[in-house]
């Protein structure tokens, strides 16, 4: 994959595109103890990304499940 360098300034509409596209993935664990007694636990994952790049995302980390097949 190669690196894209440009000169010329983007649009906001390039910009968004291209985040949709690739998507961004915020991810954070942050616990707070005192004293070896953990008092504050707090997990945060933000994705903003289209849908398609979501959901390749969610496959590749493992956050989806099989579909429930129905037996008729």
């Amino acid at each position: 994959m190669a690196v894209e360098k440009t000169i010329a300034s983007s649009s906001l509409a390039e910009v968004v595109d291209r985040v949709l596209d690739k998507g961004v993935v915020i991810d954070a664990f942050i616990r707070v103890s005192l004293v070896g007694i953990e008092l504050l636990s707090i997990e945060i994952r933000a994705i903003v990304a289209s849908v398609d790049t979501y959901l390749r995302y969610a496959e590749a980390v493992g956050l989806t499940t099989d579909p429930i097949t129905v037996a008729a």
